[in-house]
């Protein structure tokens, strides 16, 4: 039976899955040590659970446990890769190559460093949101450190060529940093086999918690970084604190049910895409999907309607819970700036919803999506002198 409201703005964030739940929960109550006093087995048995989690992360990306780095979040994860590579290579260049659609959580670090005296390039995308391989190429100099194009774009879907990337990263001895937080779980990741020297994930993107993520750290070659904060030395010196055993432990449970369900979930949600895409198309006219048609991430469907303001279409439907980009960046009222780099007008940019599909949605609920939709759209354009006008200069011709 059709719930009302639906959620379908995963991208943002994901509902914590029933079994992550219920593995967290013994440690917030009768397991509750500290995984660093194991001096007794309340913290023995805390260590072992943090241990576990760690496992079962560095499987999903194919990596050795030691090589998992706990940090709150891919925002942590990414400050602590760009700003720690840049403090620990100082000596030996100053120059770091990133793409115009990252996540703030890259560009922002980014841009602080340029204050710092680094020099940061840019680069530019196409009109699917891809980076070009001779370009990034062409940008790399003696001095560069760093290369950070995120694994998939967390708006428009967009999945990188990051195993090229990686090969182009090794050659010139340049370390590669991918943030992952849309990806991990969602499409196939091996750390090695790409050539990825540090990755970063998040907990709440794939049906874990908020406030626990992680950093991927090479260990042959071994990658060092200076650590964004000092205090007892945890986490190989990276990142001290305190671990927060159950957010850590759903972590690895969520990560683990990634791994073992990531081929028939996959499946599942490019099937709902299409359905979801092909109902719109069929019904609504003036659509343009953003985006790569293909190389992009299974649940996710950005899509302009032309004629109609973005910010009503998602005030009007009150039963669907979708957003119009980045959920970091949802109160900016300027056009998206991932939107703007591949080429859309300020009008389509504004236009844009981004639906980001699920593990916990159902044909229904997609089908019951496309209605409204196209009832609102209809409905606000009716409204649009805008789109009257386009209907008279069509029926002119």
């Amino acid at each position: 039976m059709l719930q009302l409201p639906i959620f379908m703005d995963n991208h943002s964030t994901t509902r914590v899955d029933s079994r992550v739940l219920e593995e967290m929960l013994p440690f917030f109550s009768t397991e509750f040590g500290n995984a660093a006093s194991t001096t007794h087995d309340f913290g023995r048995r805390a260590a072992a659970a943090c241990e576990q989690a760690r496992e079962g992360i560095a499987r999903l990306i194919g990596a050795e446990p030691k090589e998992i780095i706990f940090t709150s979040g891919a925002t942590e994860s990414d400050n602590l890769a760009v700003k720690g590579v840049a403090a620990m290579l100082r000596t030996r260049g100053n120059h770091i190559i990133t793409a115009a659609t990252e996540h703030h959580a890259v560009l922002d670090p980014c841009k602080r460093l340029t204050r710092e005296g680094l020099h940061v390039t840019f680069l530019s995308v196409d009109r699917f949101g891809m980076v070009d391989l001779d370009e990034l190429k062409h940008a790399i100099v003696p001095e560069t450190i760093l290369i950070s194009i995120m694994s998939a774009n967390n708006e428009i879907g967009t999945v990188q060529p990051i195993e090229e990337i990686g090969r182009v990263a090794r050659e010139h001895g340049v370390l590669l940093h991918t943030d992952a937080a849309q990806a991990a779980g969602r499409i196939p990741i091996d750390v090695h086999a790409m050539n990825i020297d540090l990755l970063s994930l998040s907990g709440h993107k794939m049906y874990g918690p908020k406030g626990v993520g992680a950093l991927f750290v090479r260990r042959k070659p071994p990658v060092r970084l200076v650590p964004l904060f000092d205090g007892g030395g945890h986490e190989r010196n990276m990142r001290s604190g305190t671990l927060a055993v159950p957010l850590i432990v759903g972590l690895g449970r969520a990560c683990e049910l990634a791994a073992s369900e990531l081929d028939a979930e996959s499946s599942r949600l490019t099937s709902l895409r299409e359905r979801l895409h092909r109902g719109l198309q069929s019904r609504v006219e003036e659509i343009t999907l953003n985006g790569h048609p293909s190389e992009r991430l299974p649940g996710n469907l950005n899509l302009s309607f032309a004629f109609v303001e973005g910010e009503a279409l998602l005030m009007s439907m009150k039963d669907v819970a979708v957003s119009s980009g980045s959920a970091c960046t949802s109160a900016n009222p300027e056009p998206s700036y991932v939107l703007k780099a591949i080429g859309l007008s300020d009008d389509l940019a504004h236009a844009s919803i981004r639906f980001g599909l699920g593990r916990f949605n159902t044909e229904e609920e997609v089908d019951y999506t496309i209605v409204c939709v196209a009832e609102t759209v209809e409905r606000l354009r009716r409204m649009s002198p805008v789109w009257q006008d386009r209907n008279a200069s069509v029926s002119r011709s």
